[in-house]
């Protein structure tokens, strides 16, 4: 007998042998009739493989990602047994799940695969899917393996299978179709039921430019078709709310081939929206106990050589910055912290004096290569809200509780509500990654979970997912369309205080080292602008909004009185514009609904007699007349409730 932990704590004695299915089936029906895949002791494992040692295992279903990545990992099998079908000859390289979806890359030899195919190819995978045909895993032998690709003269998978020791090399197996695979699939080729194709695109082998290009097929598979059809509106409401096609329209921001790729250019609307981002987050940290600072954008070469970036990130910098002077070398900062580390180290520091808690909205460059780089998502050069606390060892938790709390209530101000947190910890399996000792990233961590646990934060452990120098706490936050984007990000850091032997006097009169907290609620004001407005399509919180106000006169007659209605609002701080386009006035407030402002006011004989405004919200609600007054503190009393005191 083994014992088999679940989830919950419950510990179920089985015979050795036994199959995740067949604890599934003990379990409930329902459950096992739902189950599709499993992890044992961390493992990712078919649920009809035999189980033999006592360990912890989950059951997944579609509704779990990791069940959702092996339905995409085994529907990347059926998208490649279909092209092998159909394009005899081609050859076959990788195919894994992505976060929505899976792809293949391939070479497609004599073949010419084109969008216009992608139908055939469905009809194909979905042929195939009928089959019912199960996954099978097997082990082979490094020759065995080799031997097996040589045949099929495929030197892609040959020289992955170099790469790989011996007693590590299994196959799976479905219907008449073989491939190289480490597992984790679905139980069998019936389960999908709805496969899309959805573009065709070129990917270098092995992500290297050097190497020859091949056909890149992606795709997105469901359990029933109902799923697919609404994944399918959703992608065309994706496309409504496009950041960049928002960003046109609303005049925020635009891009220059002469400039450079990925380097944001905002225009008066978008730089304004950013300033009121900033002026917010500056409060709030006012409020905190921050003290902003300005640092170049440049550093000396020196600087991030001894941070530790220049080693990590100097293939993904900008190239050094040669001055006249003979071996002078300067770089782009790739990030605002060593900077930061020179403030502190400029004056001596008592434990008295601690935390020091600087700020800045510092921008930094990275070179992005050019085929990942995507409107204000991933851009070379970005803004960061950046921040650096310096704290004792006593000091950490209160202060990285403080900063989850800064945090929740940008999120809470912006609308984010659905949102969910990633330990993301070292990779055990690749030191070398990482500067620093094994004792203080022990610490680091474990003060990241205590603090996690602490806020009763929702949270996942995810293992190589650290900054090279720290764990660190991520935010995911799901949009209006239910994607998940990595926002807010605090790391805990032991060693850069040490890089750079930043010290204060402790109580006992010796000399001690800081602990650095690095975070930023925004993560950058770039990637935060596309996700607000792609999360709000463009309809942004009343406090942000670029116009909240659009005044309307009935004829020329009533101008005068339309410009007076805007100067009393300007008094109040309120953004608002006249619209004295000769124009019928239900042009006007469609203009202004496309345009997406929050309010419009109708001016005429009757609002001038009166000294009141006619009052439409956008959406078409009619909230009648009032006056200008009444209107200023109804725009007030909203703001107020968006923003609540931090």
């Amino acid at each position: 007998m083994i014992a088999i932990t679940l989830p919950d704590g419950s510990v179920k004695r089985v015979p050795s042998g036994t199959t995740p299915f067949e604890i599934a089936q003990s379990i409930s029906q329902g459950l096992a009739r739902n189950v599709i895949s499993a992890s044992f002791n961390n493992q990712t494992i078919e649920i009809s493989t035999p189980l033999v040692n006592d360990g912890n295992l989950i059951l997944y279903t579609w509704e779990s990602d990791e069940g959702k990545q092996a339905f995409w990992h085994s529907s990347a099998h059926i998208l490649a047994q279909a092209l092998q079908e159909l394009y005899p000859g081609i050859k076959l390289t990788i195919g894994p799940a992505i976060e929505n979806g899976f792809y293949y890359d391939i070479d497609q030899g004599a073949h010419s695969i084109t969008e216009k195919d992608l139908k055939a190819i469905e009809d194909k995978m979905l042929e195939i899917a009928r089959g019912k045909h199960d996954f099978k895993m097997r082990e082979a032998t490094k020759e065995e393996a080799l031997d097996f690709y040589r045949k099929e003269g495929n030197e892609y998978k040959i020289e992955l299978i170099e790469n790989l020791d011996d007693k590590t090399i299994t196959f799976c197996d479905h219907d008449t179709f073989t491939d190289l695979c480490r597992g984790g699939h679905i139980p069998n080729t019936g389960i999908v039921k709805a496969v899309k194709l959805t573009s065709i695109a070129g990917a270098y082998w092995r992500g290297d430019e050097n190497n020859k290009q091949l056909t890149r097929i992606y795709g997105i598979s469901f359990p029933k078709q109902k799923e697919l059809t609404a994944y399918l509106q959703l992608v065309e409401e994706a496309k409504k709310r496009d950041h960049r096609k928002l960003g046109k329209e609303l005049e925020l921001f635009t891009f220059s081939q002469r400039v450079g790729q990925g380097l944001p250019l905002w225009m008066p609307k978008g730089a304004a929206l950013r300033a009121r981002l900033e002026n917010f987050l500056r409060k709030a940290q006012n409020k905190a106990g921050y003290e902003m600072v300005i640092t170049p954008h440049i550093g000396h070469k020196e600087l991030f050589e001894t941070s530790g970036h220049y080693e990590k990130y100097g293939s993904d910098s900008f190239q050094p910055i040669r001055t006249p002077h003979e071996g002078e070398e300067f770089l782009l900062k790739p990030m605002n912290c060593p900077h930061h580390c020179e403030i502190y180290r400029s004056k001596p520091w008592s434990y008295k004096d601690l935390p020091v808690r600087l700020a800045e909205f510092g921008t930094v460059y990275r070179y992005e290569q050019s085929g990942e780089l995507h409107g204000l998502t991933r851009v070379r050069g970005f803004t960061q809200d950046d921040a650096h606390i310096f704290c004792t060892a006593d000091q950490l938790d209160e202060e990285f509780k403080k900063v989850i709390d800064l945090v929740l209530y940008v999120f809470g101000s912006l609308g984010f509500e659905n949102f969910s947190t990633q330990v993301s910890l070292r990779d055990p399996e690749n030191p070398d990654k990482y500067i620093g000792s094994m004792e203080n990233w022990e610490k680091a961590e474990q003060a990241i979970v205590n603090a996690a646990k602490s806020k009763g934060l929702d949270y996942k452990i995810e293992y190589g997912e650290a900054a090279f120098y720290g764990p660190k706490l991520d935010f995911m936050v799901k949009d209006a369309l239910g994607r998940s984007w990595q926002l807010g990000t605090i790391q805990v850091d032991y060693n850069l205080p040490e890089r750079f032997e930043l010290e204060y006097i402790g109580a006992d009169n010796s000399t001690h080292r800081p602990i650095m907290i690095h975070r930023a609620p925004f993560g950058s004001m770039e990637r935060f602008v596309a996700i607000l407005l792609e999360h709000t399509g463009g309809d942004f919180p009343l406090w942000l909004a670029p116009n909240q106000v659009s005044i309307l006169s009935l004829s020329e007659k009533y101008e005068k009185y339309a410009k007076n209605v805007l100067n009393l609002l300007e008094n109040d701080e309120i953004r608002a514009l006249v619209d004295n386009r000769n124009e019928t006035v239900g042009k006007k407030i469609r203009d202004a609904e496309l345009n997406k402002i929050p309010y419009t006011l109708i001016v005429g004989e009757q609002e001038e007699k009166s000294n009141t405004v006619s009052v439409r919200k956008r959406g078409g609600e009619n909230l009648g007349s009032m006056s200008i007054s009444e209107f200023a503190a109804l725009i007030q009393n909203e703001i107020k409730k968006e923003l609540k005191e931090f």
